[in-house]
This record gives C-alpha cells, structure tokens and sequence, in this order.
C-alpha cells in the first residue's frame, strides 16, 4: 500500500484550509492508496480563547462531503481531522474521520486531551470514549491515535491488540522546547514496540512542530517532512511487517497484560 502524509498549517478560515487540502492532494500522486491529514485541518484550534463550537460540523456535514469527492477523485483512502458537534453548547469533539469515495468509514473522538505543557484543551474540548478503532484499508489494519495519545503506549498496544499492523497519528503537536524530538522519539517508539508501521501527519507553522513521518516496524523513518509545508510517500509492505515481526517477536514474548478480567496488571 502506497502511504502519503500531508503537512499544511491550517487556519481559522474552513474555505482556505478546504482549498489547500484540494492544492496539497495534487501533489500526494495518483498512486496513493491512504492519504493522512493532519489533526484539526477542517479549522484550526486558533488562540487558546478561541470558540470552537462554532465552526463544529456533524459527520454528514460539508468537510466529510468534501472528503468523499476528493477520496473519489483521486482514489485513496483519506483521514482528517475535524471539530465534531456534541451536545454541549461551548465543547466539541476532536474527531478522526476516514473516508473512502463510498463515504464516511470510521471515526475517532481523541480520548487523551492536551491539559499539559500549559495549555487546557478540555476547556473547549469533550473527550472521547476509550475504544480502539480500527479498519481494514487494503491489505493493512489501521488503528486510530491523534497527537496527544501518542504520549500514551497502553493506548498504542490496545489498538495492536486490537488487530491493527499501522498506526495512524494525525496531529498538531505544538512547537516548543525539546517537543521535537519528543515528537520523533514517540513516533519510533511506537513503531518499534509494537513491531508496526506509523504514518503520521503533523501541522506545521509558527505554532506546530511539522516532522510528519512514515516509520517502519522497525523504527526506521522511510519518508518525512522537516518545518515546511509538503508531502511524503513510501510503500506499506506487509512482507516487511511479517519479516520485522518475526525477526523481533516481542509481541509474542509478553508476560505483563492487562485484561478487563484482571485489571491489576499482573503476571498471567
């Protein structure tokens, strides 16, 4: 399966941001099956005052419409980020959504959210139910994780658990001291844990970090950005998650799990 991750700074104007998805897609190639958009690319978080109830769309509004058509234009696969109604009147979802040409496939409500390194995203944000979503897209199972989950490896290890074999990392992960190689650390961390490969699309401008990055099963980066805007493509090979697991067979070897049954954490 051929991957691609698009880095864009998005903003606070839904059309701009709609007209450089459509821009950055032209240039993903025809050859993509999966196409991975950045968290909150729909409309950006702005200032950390900014109301996002707003600018919040249902599932079967204009941004996934908008999705579809291009799904079905350029024949991928697409996953984005987008703000989702709720029934609160000041919170919204963070949503995943992933969409085919047949329409909308599955969707995520981040589980984790950012009250860290001083910034509060619970103030304007609901978060979602602790679930591992996957889907089969192609010969691959994708498991879902935006930004912040990264920082969570139990969240990771569930969606493998789960049957996914690539994690998909849509994020804004903000720009700051040592976040970087935060960044960086976490995304092969996850890779080579759990024997998987990552595709992650990051936002990038004054306020994001960018580094999107395709990182095989065993740690190793096949393709990625620096700070600018672009976008990357390398080659989902199920014969080398087969080889990588098989040669590092650490999911097999486990001893520490944790089951609803036995929700202590001890030695089976």
């Amino acid at each position: 399966m051929q991957a691609a991750v698009v880095q864009m700074s998005a903003t606070t104007d839904k059309a701009d941001n709609l007209a450089a998805i459509e821009r950055l897609m032209g240039r993903a190639g025809p050859s993509a099956d999966l196409v991975v958009l950045p968290e909150a690319v729909m409309h950006d978080f702005g200032t950390p005052d900014t109301p996002l109830a707003p600018a919040a769309e249902p599932l079967d509004g204009p941004f996934v419409d908008l999705l579809t058509k291009l799904a079905g234009r350029h024949g991928c696969t697409l996953v984005a980020g987008m703000f989702e109604q709720t029934d609160e009147p000041d919170r919204v979802f963070n949503t995943l959504v992933v969409v085919s040409a047949a329409g909308l496939q599955a969707q995520y409500r981040k589980a984790h959210l950012y009250d860290s390194f001083g910034y509060r995203e619970s103030d304007r944000l609901v978060a979602g139910e602790l679930l591992p979503v996957t889907l089969e897209v192609g010969e691959a199972r994708l498991g879902l994780m935006t930004c912040y989950d990264l920082r969570f490896p139990e969240m990771a290890r569930a969606l493998v658990d789960a049957g996914a074999d690539t994690l998909v990392v849509p994020a804004a992960w903000v720009a700051g001291p040592y976040k970087v190689d935060h960044w960086r650390t976490l995304l092969a961390a996850r890779a080579i844990e759990n024997t998987c490969h990552v595709v992650a699309a990051a936002q990038c401008g004054r306020t994001y970090t960018g580094h999107s990055a395709i990182i095989d099963p065993m740690g190793i980066t096949r393709a990625g950005l620096g700070d600018a805007e672009g976008v990357a493509t390398a080659t989902l090979s199920p014969e080398e998650l087969a080889s990588a697991r098989e040669r590092n067979p650490a999911l097999l070897h486990r001893r520490f799990h944790i089951t609803p049954e036995r929700g202590d954490g001890s030695l089976p």
